[in-house]
């Protein structure tokens, strides 16, 4: 079945590069262990994260964006495998270090109660010490559903609330917008 994704992706690197906050906060792990990126479309944190020595995994519901991790990961030969699948069907937590979740959630109304149970979920099955890491845009009441979401789940600290600014510029169009991000790292 095709999603709309594969569509999309057909314009390789469409999101561009990770973001530097998020990069940089990887880069403070002299151990680098195992990640979970979970949506990761074409890899644009999965293949950095590999790149820096993380052993990555990434789901995601594109065969196209997946094909084109694959395929980079293969050429760098980077400890990265992509997995075409529902990521709401995953529940093999305990085995990461860190689950990633960038720009996953928009809690509109009729996904709200499914993206609440996904953070749940997660943050009921990771093993203790794992972080799990969120980006997402800082807009409308995303941040504060987030944080209510993570609020319900007793035995998590949080290690991480950071605001920044997001510039995606594409080169061929001219076009540039800059958006609200926030990153938030709870662990277990």
């Amino acid at each position: 079945m095709a999603v709309a994704y594969d569509n999309y992706y057909k314009t390789e690197n469409l999101f561009g590069e990770p973001y530097p906050e998020l990069i940089a906060f990887f880069s403070k792990f002299a151990k680098k262990g195992k990640v979970l990126d979970l949506g990761c479309g074409q890899g644009r944190d999965a293949i950095p994260l590999a790149r820096m020595g993380f052993d990555v995994v990434g789901i995601d519901n594109s065969k196209v964006g997946i094909a084109q991790m694959n395929r980079m990961a293969k050429t760098e030969n980077l400890t990265l495998r992509g997995i075409v699948s529902d990521i709401y069907m995953f529940h093999d937590y305990i085995n990461y270090d860190y689950v990633l979740l960038d720009s996953m959630f928009h809690f509109e109304k009729k996904d709200l109660k499914k993206e609440t149970g996904l953070i749940k979920n997660i943050l009921s099955k990771i093993k203790k010490g794992c972080l799990v890491v969120f980006c997402i845009q800082d807009t409308g009441k995303k941040v504060t559903i987030l944080n209510d979401t993570i609020n319900t789940q007793e035995g998590h600290k949080r290690i991480a609330d950071e605001k920044f600014p997001y510039v995606y510029k594409d080169d061929e169009s001219g076009h540039s917008s800059t958006t609200k991000y926030s990153m938030i790292v709870v662990e277990k």
